[in-house]
């Protein structure tokens, strides 16, 4: 869906992500540049806990309220991403994988996709950080073998609401803490 439709509708395009930390999100975002995904300099590398969601701007302060609750639900965790994977020949994505944290992200996840933000999934969730979407064959293997030797370990003790601008770029607008016990 392009940004002019939903500019008319009055409706606001937001996500819920985990953002990947410097130094790990320039090297996942400039590898993605270089194997030709366009979408590259619009998306910040992160682990989507809710994907891209419509919301009428009056919504928006229940959207917050809920994450807010969300946060408190949850504690911070340790994330590990090791290696790359790929969703073909379903989808044509390339990603690295999480490898340690996905239980997290997975609670984390089921929690923030409820209420104000439920909705059906096409796919079940499986936690990830996109490298390469909708790209040819040879693309697609570049990027998985260009990050097959990515490793990442940090932790996660937030989590962020996007919002996707006029201009294709989708920008945090909101850390969420995660303080829960």
């Amino acid at each position: 869906m392009s940004a002019k439709p939903l500019e008319r509708t009055g409706l606001r395009r937001i996500g819920v992500a985990v953002p990947i930390p410097e130094p790990f999100a320039e090297q996942l975002q400039r590898v993605r540049g270089e194997v030709g995904d366009p979408l590259a300099p619009f998306i910040p590398p992160h682990v989507t806990l809710v994907p891209p969601t419509a919301v009428a701007p009056e919504q928006l302060p229940e959207v917050e309220l809920h994450l807010e609750r969300v946060a408190a639900a949850h504690p911070p965790f340790e994330l590990r991403l090791a290696g790359t994977d790929t969703f073909r020949p379903v989808s044509p994505v390339v990603f690295v994988k999480v490898v340690l944290g996905a239980h997290s992200l997975s609670a984390l996840e089921a929690t923030a996709r409820t209420g104000v933000l439920g909705q059906d999934l096409r796919f079940d969730y499986h936690p990830h950080v996109t490298i390469a979407h909708d790209l040819d064959d040879a693309a697609l293997d570049e990027a998985e073998s260009a990050m097959a030797d990515f490793v990442a370990h940090f932790v996660v003790d937030a989590f962020a609401l996007y919002e996707h601008g006029m201009d294709g770029v989708w920008r945090a607008v909101r850390d969420l803490t995660l303080t829960g016990t």
